[in-house]
């Protein structure tokens, strides 16, 4: 184990980075980052990035929910982040009467701020490399058994000891580097907070899933929110008693603009990448995962839309569905388009090649390190068709149907049946069942009585399963609430939606197995892989792979060509929003009337440009994934200038392969953002609230 504690270590001394790639770890931003920093123009030093002792930007940013980041701009625990972070609970606060998501909502003080029921705040207070109290006791020719064992039972006991250090704080240890390294992260949890301001959707969504992922961008896209506290400044439950949140760090922000060439950073929480995927991964998201879930989504998606369009009070319901499943839908379609294009398949087989090479002549056979590619190999064919109808059984019945939710577990059922309808749900059940059957061969059971008792006419079935379940509605479940506890969980067992959720379970569970004895064999051999290639290249700076922790990204102002003869500039203006006005197709390209006046006026006040332009987006050469929406792109200085809340389309294979040359982070400037609160939303005492330079 020595030897892999030696490898760590030289991954974090190690001396060249490169400014636009790599999602970097704040404990080794001094030791491997602050001199590339200082040469691409940042003014900070590595302590006022991040300390472990005093105050410092790390403090300002925050988990937002359960998958984005925000920032604290202000002493009294004001927060932005993107609009479609908040959008789940803009929506849950919305109604036909009171539409935030169509007409935007503005508080005028701190008492018309509302409660977003079950959303919270992450702050990160504690940041500790626990790799040797995690992997030090693990021998080096250890099965990855053994390996899990011993390190889960490691992890156990730490996580014991640490939350007793920390009393009230949420500790988590994940893996970095394919399980080679490991960090903990002490976290404190505020659950109170409220939404403070949002702009109409035509602002916050302006574009729709046509300009998703796509660059010029006009999207307005954020949200503003406060976060509450107990009198003493803790984590309190939502209580009217509750306070503004005391913040120890916020961001001041720069009105002087961006240049082209001008250095950002972004400092958030990005989810997933995969920039250690090989080319056996590759052809099965390409001929595999990616098309299955792009045909499954695409499919219901199309049915939402009609229900939506055709019912104010449905659009609300499954608007935020809506966006979240379209959002990873296209970012499929521009996944594999970018991987294809961009030839990253064959790229990554040049280095498995070389890998092997280097692992056969200069490694022995008992470290393993000439086995990974194999193992690798191995995972990806031995259950294939396993993992496909896993997919398919999750994407098309438990993601899709949400009737069966309600057998699987809902926290609040409330808050679930003010989302749903029933009808809808019904429509959607119908396509799922035809398109599972047409592309499995293995079935659910329920396909069976489908044949036997409805002649194999799953709409027939679907009818009798939605006109004979008492789950379809708050009424019919609030009526079983009622009865015995013995009663009810008759009346859940009786239900049809018990018959179907059993039998999708069932088939989960005889598929699992196979696919669990692969996944720890990829497991093995991509900890191998990832350790064998630092080794063989000691000398290199390696980023480990996005898990939803708190990293450090920077680099530059840029424009980008996307293709032969075509330059995109660094920036947009609001002139761009008045040309892409589209009566056709008022979804995603209606301009607010009081966003056309303050046009028309050249209204903009002191957030107009040096050439009296209102600016609405920029682009910057850092390296993002999901979770990074609602990041805080910050200047040389470390003032806030925008908000990160997109990638652009020709570099989508990026969190495969970063492409430098394309890959771009989409920004909403900052300008914009107080232009709209000041001008559109008149919420001046919220711009008074923060610290401009």
């Amino acid at each position: 184990m020595k030897r892999l504690l030696t490898l760590l270590a030289l991954v974090s001394i190690s001396f060249t980075a490169m400014a636009d790639e790599g999602m970097w770890l704040l404990p080794y931003i001094k030791k491997m980052n602050s001199k590339d920093m200082k040469k691409h123009g940042c003014k900070l030093s590595a302590e006022d990035i991040y300390s472990a002792e005093k105050s410092s930007l790390k403090d300002a940013i925050v988990v937002f929910g359960g998958g984005c980041t925000g920032e604290i701009v202000s002493p009294n625990g004001l927060l932005f982040t993107n609009h479609h972070c908040g959008y789940g609970a803009i929506q849950q606060l919305s109604s036909v009467e009171h539409d935030y998501l169509k007409d935007g909502f503005w508080a005028m003080n701190n008492s018309e701020e509302l409660p977003a029921e079950g959303l919270k705040v992450k702050f990160v207070r504690h940041i500790l490399d626990v790799t040797a109290e995690m992997v030090g006791n693990i021998p080096s020719t250890a099965s990855q058994e053994e390996y899990e064992n011993i390190a889960g039972a490691n992890k156990k006991a730490l996580i014991e000891a640490l939350e007793e250090k920390y009393p009230g704080m949420d500790v988590t240890i994940p893996s970095f580097f394919g399980g080679n390294q490991f960090f903990a992260f002490i976290y404190e949890v505020y659950p109170d907070v409220r939404l403070v301001g949002t702009p109409p959707s035509s602002i916050g969504k302006f574009g729709g899933d046509t300009d998703n992922w796509m660059w010029p961008r006009h999207t307005g896209d954020f949200s503003i929110f406060r976060v509450y506290a107990g009198k003493d400044n803790r984590p309190a439950e939502y209580s009217e008693d509750n306070v503004p949140y005391k913040a120890e760090k916020w961001l001041d922000i720069s009105l002087d603009g961006i240049e082209e060439g001008d250095f950002g950073m972004i400092m958030g929480f990005p989810g997933s990448t995969e920039r250690y995927k090989t080319s056996y991964e590759i052809d099965y998201m390409l001929e595999v995962d990616n098309p299955q879930r792009i045909y499954i989504r695409g499919e219901r998606q199309q049915i939402l839309r009609q229900w939506m369009d055709s019912d104010q009070a449905i659009r609300i319901q499954y608007d935020s569905k809506y966006a979240s499943s379209s959002n990873y839908w296209k970012n499929s379609i521009g996944m594999s388009r970018g991987i294809e294009k961009l030839n990253v398949r064959d790229k990554k087989a040049k280095q498995e090649t070389e890998y092997q090479a280097w692992a056969e002549k200069n490694t022995l056979p008992e470290e393993r390190y000439m086995d990974a590619l194999r193992l690798i190999a191995e995972s990806q064919s031995e259950a294939r068709e396993e993992s496909a109808t896993l997919q398919y059984l999750s994407e098309a019945f438990l993601r899709s149907i949400e009737l069966t939710q309600t057998m699987l577990g809902v926290d609040d059922f409330e808050r679930f049946y003010k989302d749903y309808n029933a009808d809808v749900d019904r429509a959607v059940a119908k396509r799922m069942f035809v398109i599972y059957r047409e592309n499995n061969k293995r079935l659910p059971s329920i396909y069976e009585k489908i044949d036997t008792e409805f002649g194999g006419n799953s709409d027939a079935y679907v009818d009798w399963l939605y006109d004979n379940s008492q789950l379809t509605s708050l009424e019919k479940y609030n009526a079983i609430k009622e009865l015995s506890k013995e009663e009810r969980i008759e009346a859940f067992k009786n239900d049809p939606v018990y018959e179907l959720t059993d039998a999708i379970l069932a088939l989960y569970r005889e598929i699992s197995p196979a696919v669990m004895v692969a996944d720890a064999k990829f497991a093995e051999g991509h900890r191998l892989y990832i350790a064998g290639l630092m080794k063989m290249q000691p000398e290199r700076a390696w980023a480990s792979d996005a898990n939803f922790t708190i990293r450090l990204t920077y680099g530059n102002v840029l424009p980008y060509s996307p293709r032969d003869g075509v330059v995109y500039k660094h920036y947009t203006t609001i002139e761009g929003v008045m040309d892409k006005e589209d009566p056709t197709n008022p979804v995603e390209f209606t301009v607010p009337e009081r966003l056309k006046e303050l046009y028309r006026t050249k209204d903009y006040g002191r957030y107009a440009d040096n050439n009296g332009e209102l600016p609405v987006a920029f682009l910057v050469n850092c390296d993002i994934t999901g979770g990074n929406s609602g990041s805080p792109v910050m200047n040389a200085k470390g003032e806030l200038i925008g908000l990160a809340f997109d990638g652009n389309w020709e570099a989508m294979s990026g969190d495969v392969a970063f492409e430098p040359e394309l890959q771009r982070t989409i920004a909403v400037d900052i300008r914009y953002v107080l232009f709209v609160i000041e001008k559109y939303g008149n919420a001046k005492w919220l711009i008074d609230e923060l610290t401009i330079k």
